[in-house]
């Protein structure tokens, strides 16, 4: 297996709704299991705040398919209620892996 792409997703909270949005990531991760082409995915807490996924990908296309899937449609049904900010997202190359 050749992990070669990734996105970085960062999220920002509504300060009153950090919970919610945690609570929305946890429930991802059956979602994220479900997809075939989606190689790993994390989501992860920065701060009080600020949240993140990063996932992994061995093609474009996979990645792409996760870009057009489940998780980035519920957050964007949710995000007005749950985001002080629109998502950072980030299409990113991955150079090295253990």
């Amino acid at each position: 297996m050749t992990v070669k792409f990734g996105v970085l997703a960062l999220l920002e909270a509504k300060p009153d709704k950090s919970g919610d949005l945690a609570e929305l990531l946890q429930s991802a991760r059956s979602l994220a299991a479900a997809e075939e082409g989606t190689v790993t995915w994390y989501a992860f807490k920065v701060d009080d705040t600020t949240y993140g996924i990063f996932d992994t990908f061995e093609s474009p296309e996979a990645r792409n398919a996760h870009l057009e899937g489940e998780i980035p449609a519920a957050l964007a049904t949710v995000g007005p209620d749950l985001l002080a900010k629109d998502p950072d997202i980030r299409l990113v190359e991955i150079v090295a892996v253990k």
